[in-house]
């Protein structure tokens, strides 16, 4: 069953739809953006065992390469997504948690 994720990048202006399926090797991943760099990395076949680490991660080189911006929260949602469909994260939990969140205050 695919996994779906909508992840709203407020601060650039984007909404980015995120899907995935594991095929039992690697997690078929497709992205719905209107981001140019995103649209980048928009299809990738995420090697299961390459999102174990944040430094040695395929989802993180692809996002190097297409040069996105470090406080881009779109791989982090495919990194969810890579783990929602592996079984790591529970889908019931995430459900349970609902939405993941970054807010910026004034100190």
């Amino acid at each position: 069953m695919t996994t779906t994720v909508n992840v709203n990048s407020a601060i650039c202006g984007f909404t980015h739809k995120i899907k995935g399926e594991f095929d039992g090797k690697n997690i078929i991943v497709d992205i719905e953006t209107p981001c140019a760099k995103i649209k980048e990395i928009s299809h990738m076949e995420v090697p299961f065992m390459e999102t174990m680490d944040i430094k040695d991660n395929f989802v993180m080189e692809r996002a190097k390469e297409a040069q996105c911006t470090p406080g881009c929260i779109v791989p982090a949602g495919v990194l969810n997504v890579c783990r929602l469909e592996t079984g790591m994260i529970a889908k019931s939990l995430a459900k349970k948690a609902g939405p993941i969140s970054i807010e910026f205050s004034e100190s």
